[in-house]
């Protein structure tokens, strides 16, 4: 008979303190600590596209836009994670007694991989709901052109659209602009593509 052994939690603050000293980033997950896997150079073309597209389109808007660097808290779930992209109106509502850790984000992106995308997909979103700020989440595959987008309506429900166009835009309707595709797949080899 194989016995499993429980893994150890770690409390909120025992988490803190190990990511301050860290090399590389992990998660928290209501007591289990997480390293969050490196980042491929599609994932990060990708990012930067977006932060240009997001910045110039968004510089008379009162929104700032923010890289996987800032934590983000959901305190009902108990989980830290980092975000790939976060669209923040305003400005940003930091949990207590800190000035890494954001509470309020408008728009969440996720740039998909193989390892991470059914938990993007899943309990990342479940968790995600819980923001009263969040109004939609966008999913983009770095291996295809292929952008999925959730948008919360007026009456809290949530519509799903999806896009594989090489031609097509992200329209984000809560802060009123439009991404072409090709300028976020800008520079990135998809894997039906030649090299």
């Amino acid at each position: 008979m194989v016995v499993q052994t429980p893994s150890r939690l770690y409390s909120i603050e025992e988490y803190l303190l190990q990511e301050e000293a860290a090399e590389y980033r992990s998660e928290y997950r209501d007591g289990e600590i997480v390293p969050m896997t490196g980042a491929s150079i599609n994932h990060n073309q990708i990012i930067v596209n977006l932060i240009i597209a997001l910045g110039m389109a968004l510089r008379e808007q009162n929104y700032h836009v923010y890289t996987s660097d800032l934590r983000l808290w959901l305190p009902r779930h108990r989980e830290y994670t980092y975000p790939d992209i976060l669209i923040i109106k305003d400005q940003p509502v930091f949990q207590e007694g800190r000035t890494d850790t954001v509470l309020n984000p408008t728009i969440i992106f996720e740039i998909l991989s193989k390892s991470t995308s059914s938990r993007d997909r899943g309990d990342k979103f479940t968790y995600y709901r819980s923001i009263p700020e969040f109004q939609e989440y966008i999913l983009i595959d770095q291996y295809q052109t292929h952008v999925e987008q959730f948008s919360k309506t007026a009456e809290g429900k949530w519509l799903f659209s999806e896009s594989d166009d090489e031609d097509g835009y992200l329209t984000l309707a809560s802060v009123n602009i439009a991404i072409p595709h090709r300028q976020i797949y800008q520079r990135v080899t998809l894997e039906n593509q030649p090299e």
